[in-house]
């Protein structure tokens, strides 16, 4: 990151002034948040500390509460930070590096899901199989491989935004986002955007057919079973094809704002962009606990 990065002020000028509307808002927000944290962290601990629960599909749930808590955590303070305040200004290191993260929960959270997926097709279709295929060491090389590529391509994308000459200095978000910062830029890189193009169709495009593939297979064998393994395969793809519906929706929520973001009064700013990054991360953990047995009967053993 050069030093001209460290020392530009960005303006994020889609809140309105404080006041009693701004606290109204602020105090939900804050509670949303603080329930997000409380599950996500519940969940985590009932799949550390119950021995039962150290399976493949819990063990990329485990992990998906903590991107969850990423997302939440990069967003949710700096709202009710800039909600309190007269002057919503913010470096531009600061707003990459916020870019980062905000890029890291979506893209890891993505292929997190589709790696759940993957492991629920091996479940269903290959039953016998499963535990030959789903080894520790495939686990933990699916969650590397889940991990290691968004961070190190995500970084390069960081790169080169940083290296964008700007021409304008105020962003009508309230946080900053990649293609909100893109825009401020004087000139646009063809190089830089096909980089951009490419980072979605491989962490965004690609998870999304290999869920629906997944799914295709699991329907096709499930067709072909008796009533109650179609019953017990129902049961067990549930809570993740809500999830992953969930979570879809609200990606494609963000791509809609961030295309017609102009059009977006104030309060409509907030509510989406708590519906981008607040609701997935806080309903994911509770449609877990809700819909899967195992779960709930080890979070009674905690309480």
């Amino acid at each position: 990151m050069n030093l001209s990065a460290s020392n530009t002020t960005l303006f994020l000028i889609a809140y309105g002034p404080p006041g009693p509307l701004s606290y109204g808002v602020f105090f939900l927000i804050l509670m949303l948040y603080l329930a997000t944290v409380f599950s996500n962290l519940t969940l985590m601990l009932v799949i550390y500390l119950d021995s039962t629960l150290h399976k493949p599909m819990y063990i990329f749930l485990f992990h998906l509460a903590i991107i969850g808590l990423i997302g939440s955590s990069t967003i949710c303070p700096v709202i009710l930070h800039y909600l309190l305040e007269d002057v919503k200004s913010i470096s531009l290191t600061n707003c990459l590096l916020q870019t980062f993260f905000i890029n890291i929960y979506t893209t890891c959270a993505y292929g997190i899901l589709a790696v759940m997926a993957y492991d629920r097709y091996v479940c269903i279709c290959k039953p016998l199989q499963y535990h030959t295929i789903m080894t520790p060491t495939k686990v933990k090389l699916l969650l590397g491989v889940t991990y290691f590529f968004p961070v190190c391509s995500l970084a390069v994308q960081v790169y080169l935004a940083a290296r964008l000459p700007l021409c304008k200095h105020t962003i009508n978000k309230l946080f900053c986002i990649s293609l909100a910062v893109v825009n401020l830029a004087c000139v646009k890189p063809l190089l830089d955007s096909l980089y951009f193009v490419g980072l979605f169709v491989v962490f965004c495009f690609l998870p999304l057919v290999l869920v629906i593939l997944s799914y295709i297979k699991i329907l096709s064998v499930s067709i072909k079973a008796s009533k109650t393994a179609q019953m017990k395969a129902l049961k067990t793809c549930a809570p993740h094809l809500i999830t992953f519906i969930n979570f879809s929706s609200a990606a494609l929520t963000s791509v809609v704002y961030n295309s017609f973001y102009d059009h977006l009064s104030n309060v409509g700013s907030v509510f989406m962009s708590v519906q981008i990054i607040l609701i997935p991360s806080l309903l994911h953990p509770v449609i877990y606990g809700i819909r899967t047995q195992e779960i709930r009967k080890s979070i009674s053993k905690l309480f």
